[in-house]
């Protein structure tokens, strides 16, 4: 039988002991949880809780949020920065990566804390949790020395446990920057505490002077719950285009059956898939990490099951800082050239292999 914690009667779980007598972990694994939540920040909000079936010990919204041991074990190639963030940090809480946009860390709490974050070092309780206010302008400055900067990424944390008033005193300080002119803000919050998304939080995300977008994190169909669609819908509603943002995470989402269905439901709800990401060298991650060649068979089989709407990029952030690279399956290999015959070659011919895995000619042989 499910066991289901009503968010009615439940506050966010913060304390392995928590979890126990909610029933969402079982009491032997207590020590361990606890010495995984020494250094990894836990919260599980009453909605995500209430989503979780305690029978199914491969609940899918359970291993994204509910710690357990395999966190404390560290593989090679996993580090506390695994995409690079600190080597383009020109100043405290702007990452400088890409010549147009900036990513600005504004916060490191969140509404829940993933188990395969690649910011897990830097983000909950005991960590900052926000810029100080000489350390936010010297940021916003940085911004504003910097023309090229088309587009900021508003990230951390989450942006959204903010306060209506100060997300909109923080965006209308960026609109006033002439240059920038696209915020987009990263958030797993109207999912995971669709309450907040109300009519204040609404207002301060519309910005005169630059547009809005907002880009949602979920990684399994269940997480679009009524709330949570109505949440998105009031954000879209309101003029504010979204995209979302998903991890490949090995027994959430790495069968074609659960992908097509969370596509799907993004764009019913009018989110647009945007990327879907290969799991990072997060430490003690290994356990929900997929292969590529997993991630690109998986993108195969989309490719023929769902709309061209449903198709999100699948990415690799190459570690070391180098960027997001697109790692899908390969549709096009080189054949050879081809002339009128007695002539030189003028034209290459490719190998195209369709959606059912087809191989076709182009250009065709005459």
């Amino acid at each position: 039988m499910r066991r289901i914690v009503s968010p009615s009667t439940t506050a966010t779980l913060r304390e392995p002991a928590e979890l126990v007598a909610c029933g969402l972990a079982p009491a032997a694994t207590l020590p361990d949880l606890q010495r995984v939540a020494a250094r990894y920040a836990v919260a599980v909000t009453p909605e995500m809780a209430a989503l979780i079936d305690a029978s199914d010990p491969d609940d899918p919204i359970a291993r994204q949020f509910i710690p357990t041991a395999e966190e404390l074990v560290t593989t090679p190639g996993e580090n506390a920065d695994p995409i690079g963030d600190h080597a383009f940090s020109p100043v405290a809480g702007i990452v400088h990566r890409y010549p147009d946009r900036v990513l600005f860390k504004l916060v490191h709490v969140c509404a829940v804390y993933c188990r395969f974050c690649f910011r897990r070092e830097m983000v909950g309780p005991g960590k900052a949790t926000a810029l100080s206010q000489s350390v936010y302008r010297e940021a916003l400055d940085y911004i504003g020395a910097h023309s090229q900067i088309w587009e900021v990424i508003l990230t951390g944390g989450d942006p959204l446990t903010l306060a209506p008033r100060r997300l909109a005193e923080i965006t209308a300080e960026l609109a006033a920057i002439e240059h920038v002119r696209i915020i987009r803000i990263h958030t797993r919050v109207p999912v995971a505490d669709p309450g907040r998304i109300d009519a204040e939080m609404i207002e301060a995300l519309k910005v005169k002077g630059a547009t809005t977008w907002v880009a949602l994190h979920a990684n399994h169909v269940r997480e679009l719950t009524d709330k949570a669609r109505a949440a998105c819908a009031a954000i879209v509603d309101a003029g504010i285009p979204m995209v979302s943002q998903s991890v490949l995470l090995r027994g959430v989402n790495d069968n074609a059956v659960a992908l097509e269905a969370l596509m799907r439901a993004f764009v019913e709800c009018r989110i647009k898939p945007y990327y879907l990401h290969h799991g990072d060298l997060a430490p003690g991650t290994a356990h929900l990490r997929t292969t590529l060649a997993q991630g690109q068979a998986l993108m195969r089989a989309l490719r023929g099951r769902i709309s061209g709407l449903c198709q999100p990029d699948y990415v690799l952030d190459i570690p070391g800082g180098h960027g997001k690279s697109p790692v899908g399956p390969a549709y096009l290999s080189q054949q050879d050239s081809f002339s009128p015959e007695g002539e030189p070659p003028m034209e290459t011919r490719y190998r195209v292999t369709d959606y059912c895995g087809g191989v076709h000619l182009y250009p065709p042989k005459p």
